[in-house]
């Protein structure tokens, strides 16, 4: 017989799996190509994994994660944060630790790429963002930290972007900036 605490993995499992599976099927343009049943069968492989966990999070944050391609040469299928404006559940933070730590005054709750670090997952980078867009509109009233190349980050920079006037913006901000309506957006591999 299962412990109260098993019964309730068991339901967020089978909660998870239905509300991807949905997702999935509402939103084919994501990943053409991609068959759910393949997609199942890795996910129930993964049960209990790290990236089944980090799956679990991106929903509870309101990542609304979906399937948007599969790596040819890892054969892994690549997952985005697919909500239409960044997870809500991820906002007002700076970009990153050392951001963190150098402010001294109205410090946010963390920053993104310490989250993300301690979830397993990677914060989507600007590549991975335009190809986001390219699925649709997201962020028309939020905008996303995306991760940073080192040579921008050195400098005390960070970049995140947005969707406005019906093109992709990349813009730039100093790491220790934090914003309401500004959050992130994840990418884990299965």
């Amino acid at each position: 017989m299962a412990t109260k605490n098993e019964t309730l993995k068991l339901t967020e499992i089978k909660a998870i799996l239905a509300t991807l599976q949905a997702r999935f099927q509402k939103h084919p343009g994501r990943h053409t190509g991609i068959v759910w049943q393949d997609v199942e069968q890795k996910l129930l492989t993964a049960l209990g994994t790290e990236v089944m966990r980090a799956l679990l999070w991106m929903e509870a944050t309101g990542g609304e994660p979906d399937v948007v391609g599969l790596d040819k040469k890892t054969g892994k299928y690549i997952f985005f944060d697919c909500s239409v404006e960044t997870p809500e559940g991820r906002r007002s933070l700076c970009y990153d630790e050392a951001a963190l730590r150098a402010r001294k005054e109205n410090k946010p709750a963390g920053s993104a790429i310490g989250l993300a670090s301690s979830k397993g997952v990677e914060v989507l980078s600007e590549t991975q963002y335009r190809h986001l867009q390219s699925l649709g509109h997201f962020d028309t009233k939020t905008s996303s930290w995306l991760n940073t190349p080192d040579a921008i980050r050195k400098l005390g920079g960070a970049i995140f972007g947005d969707y406005r006037y019906g093109q992709v913006f990349i813009y730039h901000n100093g790491v220790q900036s934090y914003y309401a309506s500004r959050g992130f957006r994840c990418c884990v591999m299965l």
